[in-house]
């Protein structure tokens, strides 16, 4: 029996929540593992606890929300090692009703919820071509295929995402890359602590990092003949 090939994981938003638990599953799962946030304190615990399980760990500290140099960034991170795997997960929440939306706060949602994933795929895609194999995975959210009041700006990013990825697959597939969608209802992360979001709910029946995390490694452990195009994960108590 052949031994299956190392892989290599890129996770963006890797310092905390939905990307840390993405990261530790890969990890277990003999993954290795390039984590990319703004902190480089919160990525080197992340990489420390991933290394744990006997797999390499880097951090590259990026702050995506400067969309002109992310695809330069990701090329770099590719010359370490191929990537195999691009889980973009980081992005912002924020709350307002769009008449109250001030164009500056619309622009940096959709730059970090939308622009930088596609400059983070423009930098990962050529290696990937190159070796006729790939999965993007892009985290998007049930609020772009169901908008909310006051998640305007959000819902419209998340969408722009969900077509993103579906236009991707189409283009791509030629090439042997697979790109899934996945849209989670509500996850107890701490974006409901940021200065953008200004609603709260029940957290403790939301989805948990960790649950999000093994639907990420389930889709990307898929045979290269199979691919979820979309994944919609709720929450058992429904949408909160």
């Amino acid at each position: 029996m052949s031994v299956e090939q190392k892989r290599r994981a890129l996770i963006t938003g890797a310092s905390s929540g939905i990307g840390k638990a993405t990261a530790l599953a890969f990890a277990s799962e003999g993954i290795d593992v390039a984590l990319i946030g703004r902190s480089i304190e919160k990525l080197t615990a992340v990489c420390e606890a991933a290394q744990q399980f006997g797999v390499e760990a880097k951090a590259y500290p990026v702050d995506l929300a400067c969309v002109s140099q992310v695809k330069e960034k990701m090329q770099a991170i590719a010359l370490d090692g191929d990537i195999d795997i691009l889980v973009n997960n980081a992005g912002m929440g924020y709350t307002a009703i769009l008449s109250d939306t001030p164009l500056s706060d619309w622009q940096q949602v959709i730059d970090l919820n939308l622009t930088s994933v596609f400059q983070c795929i423009m930098g990962i895609l050529p290696g990937m071509r190159v070796r006729g194999t790939g999965i993007i995975i892009n985290v998007a959210s049930i609020a772009g295929k169901q908008p909310f009041p006051c998640w305007g700006a959000y819902s419209v990013s998340k969408a722009g995402l969900i077509a993103l990825s579906q236009t991707l697959s189409q283009e791509e597939r030629i090439h042997g890359i697979r790109v899934t969608a996945l849209c989670p209802g509500s996850v107890n992360t701490e974006m409901w602590d940021t200065e953008t979001v200004n609603l709260n709910f029940d957290r403790s029946k939301m989805l948990t990092p960790e649950i999000v995390a093994q639907s990420i490694l389930y889709t990307a452990k898929l045979p290269k003949q199979a691919v979820i195009d979309e994944m919609t994960l709720m929450p058992s108590a429904g949408t909160l």
